[in-house]
């Protein structure tokens, strides 16, 4: 499949995750990005949820805001990890009374990204309980997660499917990749999810490159493979931005043209809190901006 085909081939769906702000700095950045990307009128937003819920009451601003000021339809990133059940029933019920319909429901890392995973005492044992409980609460559409190379804590790929079907048989309504940049992995994990039953859509994650040390490091949090190509072609640039973000572009265009060539019409920016990137990519699929 050639460029001018993706271009030529009909828009796909789309949905830009974005990260509560830190700062006031921050605020600004992630607020020029949402307003840079809003006119593209994506299926949702999702605003992320840090280790052990550390970023809670700035997801829970972020969403509101969100709901409040523009046309976007947020979801927000919820984690059963280390909170009593009753809490994120709370948490779940102030959502709906603020307007919000969609939640990302994860199990979540635990506090500080230490140690392995353990459920907290009174609260929700895993994912499926977690996506059970919130469906008790309200119909909410409800998301979740999948990783096309095997989840750091799974003992095996067969496993990951059982799970994500588990996850579909409590409520789940699509699975949103972790980002991985072996596009016939992302492929066979959506092959596999379907022979096991699952139909709920499969949608790749899709992570610009600009800042190629960090998405390294995010990376090796994740288990996600960094192939040799792709390192190859940052090799010296470190101190030179401008050539990063033509690399970046490229490999996001060959990415989704990959993808597009495997089946997939829908896809999952992880924008960084930057939006060019992920604004020329849904250019070239075809995804344009709404009066």
């Amino acid at each position: 499949m050639s460029l001018k085909s993706v271009i030529e081939g009909g828009a796909p769906r789309v949905s830009f995750e974005f990260s509560p702000p830190r700062s006031a700095e921050a605020e600004v950045s992630l607020w020029n990005a949402i307003r840079r990307l809003e006119p593209l009128a994506p299926a949702f937003v999702s605003v992320t949820y840090g280790a052990g819920g550390s970023t809670r009451e700035r997801t829970h601003a972020t969403v509101r805001r969100i709901v409040e000021e523009t046309s976007l339809k947020p979801a927000a990133h919820l984690t059963c990890v280390a909170a009593p059940r009753g809490e994120i029933d709370d948490i779940v019920r102030a959502y709906w009374d603020a307007g919000i319909r969609h939640i990302v429901a994860l199990r979540g890392d635990m506090p500080d990204m230490q140690g392995s995973y353990a459920p907290h005492p009174d609260g929700y044992r895993s994912t499926p309980e977690l996506i059970a409980g919130i469906r008790k609460i309200a119909p909410f559409e409800v998301s979740v997660s999948f990783y096309p190379e095997r989840h750091p804590d799974s003992p095996s790929h067969a496993h990951d499917i059982d799970l994500l079907k588990a996850k579909m048989d409590a409520g789940a309504s699509r699975a949103l990749g972790q980002f991985c940049f072996d596009n016939d992995q992302t492929a066979r994990f959506r092959d596999d999810a379907a022979s096991a039953g699952i139909t709920i859509p499969v949608v790749p994650g899709i992570m610009p490159t600009t800042n190629f040390r960090g998405v390294e490091r995010m990376a090796a949090r994740c288990a996600a493979a960094i192939p040799g190509w792709l390192a190859r072609a940052y090799e010296g640039l470190d101190e030179d931005v401008e050539s990063r973000r033509i690399v970046a572009a490229a490999v996001l265009a060959d990415q989704v043209e990959q993808l597009r060539a495997r089946g997939f019409d829908q896809f999952h920016f992880y924008t960084l809190n930057q939006a060019n990137l992920t604004y020329a990519a849904c250019r070239i699929l075809g995804v344009r901006p709404k009066e």
